[in-house]
């Protein structure tokens, strides 16, 4: 049985002032081996931490003779860092949590690997050794549709995403496949809301191909990050420069190959992560390339941070590399734009460093690196627990709206007894870079439900809907920054939002139903 603690923190800073405030901690422990996938920040401004874990204590003490392996995990906590909900969806072998993706109704898609045939919670028959395995969630954890993804090979979930047209992408890997064309390739396959097969897409060369991150892209499309052993051959038109670069794809809204781009040296270069910038795209993963191949920046010691600046069309813009010692791992990166979405400020990612030979003083703990938007280092930060563990790694990192941070990832005494861990910092230097709002709506054009975003301080609002005449026509009561109203009942047009509090401030915002 987990338990759930409250703890304080310590923070360890170089480079820079330290102008952070801990808000709050959470430690979620556990007698197994715990892997923490993703931290999403929900629409409504809470958050939902996503994994895979044994329930060994829980089933031992009920006598069970269910599922013994690992299960889908998932925990809801509210702004505060309060419990919402805690959900695990069971198969009766082993299944992997690996990709979530907030839908635009409040909910969720959950992606994961599952070696379970049809029982317990999973509705669908084993396609093969492994599939992927889909599960659609509402806003409080409960499930409104399944689906078992396969071929007869052995399918594993990497990403997914949410379309313009409400649909979805699911991206994972496949080996053993009649369709393939190396030891390892892509597999996408495109659904529609209700979760019904569209189309389907094997990508790869003669070798090995693995999808690491997929992200929307701003035409309906999607940006692959793949991680490739492979030269021409296959599918695949670009050459490898060494023993594994970063691979990128773009595809259209119907899975049509745009283009693609191939990066790397000599060496072993391994993509982690992808992000839109305001006119193109930042890769980044880690390096143990000199200079070589197309990789115009070197290496200081270990495996270094590698990013690479992409335009729309994937052209080149420049490249950048860090160093933080030893084996230096990317898990997370965000861009900061500006409030109307026009410009990149700036990016911040997250990490670990694991040590290699000699132990240096911030090996294993979560570090966070800041850089402006031409990739120039402002600073960095280690995060430090307060009973610091052997081994600390970070999963994920997100930049909320409101200029906090939430780190995720696992902390162990001992090797297989990984706990999760999940800090949300308030940091001054973050919060000056954030370009300040009264009211947001998003998604604005809405077709169902919308969600009203209160920029400023407040005990008690009001969110009040007109139509163009100034007729009332909703009227909520609200003590949240974000707030859900439905729109199915309005017709084609414009209305106005506006928000009065209980400190007499007012704000107005156009909203269109589409």
């Amino acid at each position: 049985m987990k338990k759930i603690y409250l703890s304080a923190l310590t923070l360890c800073t170089i480079l820079g002032l330290s102008a952070q405030e801990v808000v709050w901690q959470k430690d979620i422990k556990s007698s197994t081996q715990d892997f923490l996938s993703q931290v999403i920040t929900t629409i409504d401004g809470q958050y939902l931490i996503t994994g895979s874990s044994i329930q060994s204590d829980k089933l031992q003490a009920s006598g069970s003779k269910q599922n013994m392996g690992y299960d889908f995990h998932l925990i809801k906590l509210n702004q505060q860092g309060e419990l919402v909900f805690e959900k695990y969806f069971s198969g009766s072998n082993h299944d992997y949590l690996s990709a979530t993706v907030t839908t635009q109704d409040g909910g969720f898609l959950l992606a994961g690997t599952s070696y379970s045939g049809k029982g317990l919670d999973k509705k669908d028959d084993s396609k093969g050794s492994s599939d992927i395995w889909l599960i659609r969630i509402n806003e409080f954890g409960d499930q409104i549709w399944q689906k078992t993804i396969g071929l007869p090979a052995d399918e594993e979930a990497r990403a997914v995403i949410q379309t313009t047209d409400l649909g979805f992408f699911v991206a994972g890997n496949v080996q053993n496949s009649s369709k393939g064309y190396g030891s390892k390739d892509v597999l996408i396959t495109r659904l529609d809301k209700d979760g019904k097969e569209l189309s389907q897409l094997v990508l790869g060369g003669k070798g090995l191909d693995e999808v690491e991150k997929m992200i929307p892209t701003k035409d309906g499309g999607a940006l692959l990050g793949i991680y490739s052993r492979s030269g021409i051959g296959g599918s695949k038109q670009t050459e490898n420069y060494g023993e594994g670069d970063f691979y990128i794809i773009k595809l259209d809204k119907n899975l049509k190959v745009q283009w693609e781009k191939n990066f790397g040296g000599k060496g072993d270069d391994h993509l982690r992560t992808l992000a839109l910038t305001s006119d193109g795209y930042v890769i980044g993963g880690e390096s143990r390339s000199e200079l070589s191949g197309n990789k115009n920046v070197g290496i200081k010691e270990g495996t270094d941070l590698w990013l690479v600046f992409l335009k729309e069309n994937g052209d080149e813009e420049f490249q950048k590399s860090y160093s933080f010692g030893n084996r230096d791992l990317l898990m997370g990166m965000n861009v900061i734009h500006s409030a109307d979405d026009q410009s990149s400020k700036g990016i911040l990612l997250g990490g670990y460093t694991q040590a290699e030979g000699r132990i240096e003083t911030n090996d294993e703990t979560f570090w966070m690196l800041y850089l402006d938007q031409n990739g120039n280092e402002q600073w960095r930060k280690h995060v430090k627990g307060e009973s610091r563990q052997k081994e600390e790694r970070l999963s994920d990192l997100k930049l909320n709206r409101d200029g906090s941070i939430i780190l995720a990832g696992t902390s162990a005494e001992e090797l297989g007894k990984e706990n999760w861990k999940i800090v949300k910092l308030g940091d001054k230097q973050v919060d000056q870079l954030i370009e300040k709002y009264d009211i947001k709506i998003y998604p604005n054009p809405v077709s169902d439900y919308a969600y009203v975003e209160i920029g400023f301080d407040f005990k008690d609002a009001e969110i009040l809907l007109y139509d163009m005449s100034g007729r009332q026509l909703q009227n909520l009561k609200t003590k949240n920054r974000v707030t859900k109203i439905n729109t199915q009942a309005l017709v084609q047009g414009a209305y106005l939002v506006t928000i009065k509090t209980d400190a007499n401030k007012t704000a107005n915002a156009k909203l269109i139903k589409k």
